[in-house]
């Protein structure tokens, strides 16, 4: 297998992890949306959108961490990168957010400022803001997850999770006469 080659797997093997986070939550995030817009007579996303915006986010999480500034606290206890990782994902996620909301906006509006006003007025922030908030939780759960298999390594996450499981060596002690 060539260098390039091998680049080419191991950035597809990370990227599948945060894509299928993503694409589930995402599907969630959209039928929450769908059920807050019954009968307002506004589409929902499509299940294509939301695979699109969970390849995005997913290798926005990638590309942001390789940034420099991303494992701040190496050295502290998990939730001090759990807390950061989520405050500059919860941003980027935001952000897409509200970019989502603008590209709809400005199919309709015919310009980007004119989109972004006409949003800005019109758009029900609570909508908003409990979708965020659902994110935000999702973001959580994602942060807290990945900091936990970075810490104690895949195999083992992999073994926690799906088994088998080792037994105690002090429970095959206590069981024999």
């Amino acid at each position: 297998m060539s260098k390039a080659s091998a680049i080419v797997k191991e950035e597809i093997l990370a990227l599948i992890p945060p894509t299928i986070f993503f694409f589930v939550t995402i599907h969630i995030v959209m039928l929450v949306r769908i059920l807050m817009l019954e009968g307002t007579g506004i589409s929902p996303v499509a299940s294509m959108s939301a695979a699109l915006a969970a390849l995005i986010l997913g290798k926005a999480v990638l590309i942001t961490d390789m940034l420099p500034f991303i494992d701040l606290f190496p050295h502290k206890p998990l939730i001090y990168n759990i807390s950061w990782k989520t405050l500059i994902y919860f941003l980027l996620a935001t952000i897409i957010h509200y970019l989502e909301r603008l590209v709809e906006a400005w199919r309709k509006a015919g310009g980007l400022a004119a989109a972004n006003q006409k949003l800005l007025a019109q758009m029900v922030w609570s909508h908003f803001w409990g979708i965020q908030i659902i994110i935000l939780t999702l973001i959580v759960m994602y942060c807290t997850i990945h900091e936990l298999g970075r810490t104690i390594g895949k195999d083992k996450m992999r073994r926690i999770f799906f088994g088998p499981m080792p037994i105690p060596q002090d429970v095959g002690v206590a069981l024999k006469p």
